[in-house]
């Protein structure tokens, strides 16, 4: 048995424990972290099949941006889990059952795939995975691509729309007023009369 399979199956074994430590985290933010090992661990494992420019991606995008971003947004949240255990004991028999019925379709048509599949062709020394999937990219699967844009935009505008509501709690800058105001507006001079104490006013203070 090579290194490369003995890191493979060490990869596989700590994906696979991180990821169902995800969904069976009792703490957010610790599924969060086992989360952010799930994807370095992927990406490692993309290394491995030569594929560099995704496991970079992945480690960069998800784990260096969309994930710190998450965990932040999870400990401001300051979530309670108490209101989601509730309902774990009535909806775990139907997750378990969809859960075993995807577990079984993919060993299905992963067995089915692998008995079948040919031996791979050895890539030549001067090949670039990037410019391949560049181009792949751009040219054959162009419309594949930019549908992928608009969902994503589609989803940020629905984000945006659902948290956007109108409160009284909280008050709201308008730049055009503040650039509009004028000093008349802000500042009011009083002319108020000089008050002069008598002796004794000043002998009263004094004596208090």
């Amino acid at each position: 048995m090579s290194f490369d399979t003995v890191l493979f199956y060490l990869l596989a074994i700590v994906l696979v424990v991180a990821a169902f430590r995800v969904i069976t985290a009792t703490s957010p933010v610790t599924g969060v972290l086992h989360l952010i090992l799930t994807f370095f661990t992927a990406s490692m494992m993309w290394m491995l099949i030569q594929a560099e420019f995704l496991a970079l991606v992945l480690v960069i995008v998800y784990v260096g941006a969309v994930m710190v971003l998450f965990l932040f947004v999870v400990m401001m949240l300051d979530m309670r889990t108490e209101g989601l255990k509730q309902g774990l004991k009535v909806y775990l028999p139907l997750g378990l059952t969809i859960g075993g019925i995807m577990v079984l379709e993919m060993a299905f048509v992963l067995l089915r795939s692998w008995g079948d599949a040919p031996a791979l062709p050895v890539p030549a020394d001067d090949f670039d995975n990037t410019l391949a999937l560049g181009t792949a990219m751009y040219t054959q699967y162009a419309y594949a691509v930019e549908i992928g844009g608009v969902v994503l935009l589609v989803g940020m505008i629905c984000a945006i729309a659902l948290t956007l509501r109108k409160r009284g709690d909280y008050k709201r800058t308008d730049p055009g007023k503040q650039v509009r105001v004028r000093a008349a507006d802000r500042v009011r001079l009083v002319s108020m009369p000089a008050q002069v104490e008598t002796a004794d006013a000043q002998s009263e203070g004094a004596q208090k």
